[in-house]
């Protein structure tokens, strides 16, 4: 935005003034997520010093809290939210319980399910707070009434949460975007690997991937994986016990330009997620650099991934038939590398700056338009 030429001012709360506050901090994090009068006030003398346009929300979640919508309510500026995740309607965030998708608080219209099975950390006081914001929220008509345009990052997206309640005719699709292009690495001169980048957690199917490695043996080419979590100790144990130590490397969490050097030299980035992604930037990235990617048939990424053209698709959690659609690739390296090919063309064409640029304004210029037809 300030490339052209618009002026902005960022507010930002940081997790962090809670987390070194100990139990305090969890107690005023749970108290300011369902409203926060404080960040209420705060926007709303913002909105008025500066006379914005726009005020657009990417994140409310603990300490902002949606009363910063209400901050606009008899001032200038349109409200534009970004929904980077499912959390308008679900506690949890992620529309997963137990290993598995879930989306019973949004078919029921309810937040009963989420209280029942605990759904935000595995405790009842945590999820709560989320319950609360919620319902709240739902009730006041916070999405229908305050805010006028929002931006969800999938076309699959923007259905599961226009089903639960938000306005369709006010949703609108846009996803991330890669602000500094690289250029890819010629085909030949990468490196016959395979990457994963993620959090290594039980819903990004990391151990998916590792069951596939085990069922394709020593012809298996090297698998890469980047990042860190909880699963980690268990998955390194899974890979040593099996022998494959040499075939899967563990790089833990790198910084972002080390990880897109050793992303930019693979052939293919597989993505064996068993929750409904939001739009990982780790696609943009891939696309970018011009690699394939292979992703479960799960929530965004049918409509993300375009079949034999940027990548494939597998059948969630099952090993079995991730390996075979590897290997239906990786043996063919003119079709993987005609794939690569096909991936940074759909990145032009959907994901540069210029894209998102010409996107984003006029999703600001329709929200302007729905406000002043309010007031």
């Amino acid at each position: 935005m300030r490339q052209h030429g618009h002026t902005l001012t960022q507010l930002v709360r940081h997790n962090d003034e809670i987390r070194n506050q100990g139990v305090w901090g969890c107690v005023r994090g749970a108290l300011s997520a369902p409203w926060n009068p404080f960040s209420e006030w705060a926007t709303e003398q913002l909105s008025r010093t500066k006379s914005f346009d726009i005020l657009h929300i990417h994140n409310t979640f603990p300490l902002l809290s949606p009363s910063v919508f209400y901050a606009a309510k008899n001032s200038r500026p349109a409200t534009v939210l970004t929904l980077h995740n499912f959390r308008t309607f679900c506690a949890a965030g992620i529309l997963m319980r137990e290993g598995r998708p879930c989306t019973e608080c949004l078919d029921k219209r309810s937040v009963g399910p989420a209280l029942r099975h605990k759904c935000y950390r595995g405790g009842i006081f945590a999820t709560a707070p989320l319950a609360t914001m919620i319902w709240l929220h739902r009730t006041l008509k916070t999405w229908e009434k305050q805010v006028d345009a929002f931006i969800a990052l999938t076309e699959f997206q923007k259905y599961i949460l226009c089903n639960a309640g938000l306005p369709s005719a006010r949703v609108f699709v846009k996803p991330n975007f890669y602000p500094t292009p690289p250029e890819p690495l010629p085909w030949g001169e990468r490196i016959r690997k395979v990457a994963f980048i993620g959090r290594l957690s039980v819903e990004k199917g990391c151990n998916v991937l590792i069951k596939t490695w085990k069922l394709w043996g020593r012809e298996a080419p090297l698998l890469e994986i980047i990042g860190d979590g909880p699963e980690r100790s268990k998955l390194e144990d899974s890979v040593s016990a099996a022998g494959l130590s040499k075939k899967i490397i563990f790089r833990g969490q790198l910084s972002f330009n080390e990880a897109q050097t050793r992303l930019s030299t693979a052939r293919l980035l597989v993505i064996p997620s068993l929750c409904f992604e939001g739009f990982p930037m780790v696609i943009r990235e891939a696309f970018a650099f011009g690699i394939p990617v292979v992703a479960s048939r799960l929530g965004s990424m049918p409509w993300i991934i375009a079949e034999e053209s940027t990548g494939t698709l597998f059948q969630p959690g099952d090993a079995k038939d991730l390996l075979d659609k590897i290997q239906n690739i990786w043996e063919n390296d003119h079709k993987l590398s005609t794939m690569g090919t096909n991936a940074r063309e759909s990145f032009l064409q959907k994901y540069t700056a210029d894209v998102n640029y010409n996107e984003l304004i006029q999703i600001y210029q329709f929200a302007i338009d729905y406000r002043n037809k309010k007031f």
